[in-house]
């Protein structure tokens, strides 16, 4: 793109010899190209640098360029964020090899064939104590410039897809006729997420049926702290289109794109929840039927306790889990353990919220493809305990469901509950080193079990009664 740039102070033109010291640096017997924004104090003092350095022998060639389109087209219009697209057309231009008088052309070219639009919510941050913004957070403004020179309108601040239409409205008055490259310019202060959203709104705006390629959004020529965007647009002709795909080493530049619907596909076959055929055993039913009344049951009084050291909802995701499985019971390979605990670890993946279903789901999935069910819910609860990270003594259902696990692998449910109760009631003196619990005051859950451990103690206390 370009070969040198040079600074002047905050909003104001660099001075002369800044610039001859830039030019002399760069130029070789080819000459050099000044792209000049059509300031005063620009036009000025690199109109004067040129001279001086053609008075040493420089070949030096200079373009104005004034793309803003808010207050007219003409010698009295601004340079904005267009220019970006000028020293990108020239840039190639030169890296190609054509000479200063072809480089100055497609210069020239690219000038009378820009146009732009800006819109901001503020005016600049001049860093000056004194600076009193003249927007009030209801208004916005259309056409202001790159220094915060004064807009040609005051709007009212509408919703985005309001506030960009209105600007590519304005803008798509003074194209020519055809498609065109789109670049959209954040002014500074833009986040990325809303700089992505103005685009989805440009999508829905009579500019969009005359977009052919999109460059941005990004942050190409800013305000400083501005929070705004600007809209450029320059004809999507071959001659322009190969210059600005051509790549270059600035890192800001975004590169062009084809402006065009949301490419989708269609997402990968995943396995089906019900992947066994259903099989019945009635003792099985009872023993589920009876498992998810409890958790029915207990939804309430699950919810209050969870209220006390967190969001109040661990007896809605039990008793939802309970609800799924019971909808489909129907459905279920009721005769296969193994099938069983597959299918239920899918469900619960499909249907149960929160983090608690999600972990329940991972320990039936893994027990899935055990073939033997006790150590199928031993390999389970290892697995929930490797990914969701929380250990025994951290105060989370594991508590409860360790203890229970190991005691139903040597002996029946009623030592599973009892093991159960007895980790469960020890959760109450414990400290919280995971979920929720973990961000809350000792004090505050002093003498409270975990609701996720309660949970897992009232249902095998339940299942256990004759």
């Amino acid at each position: 793109m370009l070969t040198a740039a040079v600074c002047g102070a905050l909003f104001a033109s660099p001075n002369v010899d800044a610039i001859l010291a830039a030019i002399l640096e760069v130029t070789g017997d080819s000459g050099c190209l000044l792209i000049v924004k059509n300031y005063t104090g620009d036009r000025l003092n690199f109109g004067l640098a040129a001279e001086q350095a053609r008075a040493l022998g420089k070949n030096v060639e200079l373009v104005i360029v004034a793309d803003d389109i808010a207050l007219g087209q003409g010698s009295h219009a601004r340079g904005i964020a267009g220019t970006v697209l000028v020293q990108k057309i020239a840039g190639h231009a030169a890296e190609a090899g054509a000479s200063l008088a072809d480089v100055k052309q497609a210069a020239l070219d690219a000038i009378k064939a820009t146009a732009s639009i800006g819109l901001a919510l503020t005016d600049v941050n001049v860093y000056d104590p004194q600076h009193e913004t003249r927007l009030d957070d209801h208004e916005a403004e259309l056409g202001l410039g790159i220094h915060g020179e004064p807009g040609a309108e005051r709007i009212a601040v509408e919703k985005l897809d309001a506030l960009v239409a209105r600007a590519a409205e304005t803008l798509t008055k003074h194209l020519t006729h055809g498609k065109h490259a789109i670049m959209v310019n954040m002014l500074g202060a833009v986040p990325v997420l809303e700089a992505q959203a103005i685009i989805d709104a440009l999508a829905r705006t009579s500019l969009a049926e005359r977009t052919a390629f999109i460059i941005g959004p990004a942050p190409l020529m800013t305000s400083l702290d501005m929070y705004g965007f600007s809209l450029s647009a320059i004809p999507a002709k071959a001659a322009f289109t190969e210059a600005l795909e051509a790549p270059v080493e600035p890192w800001a530049w975004p590169g062009i794109a084809p402006f065009k619907d949301v490419q989708t596909k269609p997402t990968p076959s995943l396995p089906e929840t019900f992947a066994f055929k259903a099989s019945s055993n009635g003792y099985v039913e009872k023993f589920i039927r009876q498992g998810a009344k409890i958790l029915i049951d207990n939804e309430k009084d699950l919810n209050a306790l969870d209220a006390l050291i967190g969001d109040g909802d661990a007896g809605s995701t039990f008793a939802e889990a309970g609800r799924v499985i019971l909808k489909d019971i129907d459905r279920l390979p009721l005769a296969s353990p193994q099938q069983l605990t597959a299918t239920i670890g899918r469900l619960l993946a499909r249907n149960a919220g929160g983090s608690s279903g999600v972990l329940l789901s991972i320990m039936f999935s893994t027990a899935g493809q055990q073939e033997n069910w006790r150590s199928g819910l031993e390999a389970g609860l290892q697995r929930m305990h490797s990914y969701g990270g929380a250990s025994p003594g951290d105060r989370t259902m594991l508590d409860a469901l360790f203890p229970a696990i190991a005691a139903l692998q040597s002996g029946g449910l009623h030592e599973a509950a009892r093991a159960a109760r007895k980790g469960a009631d020890a959760t109450r003196t414990m400290h919280a080193r995971a979920g929720r619990a973990a961000y809350v005051p000792l004090a505050q859950l002093k003498d409270v079990p975990d609701p996720g451990a309660e949970a897992i103690a009232r249902l095998l206390e339940g299942l256990a009664q004759p």
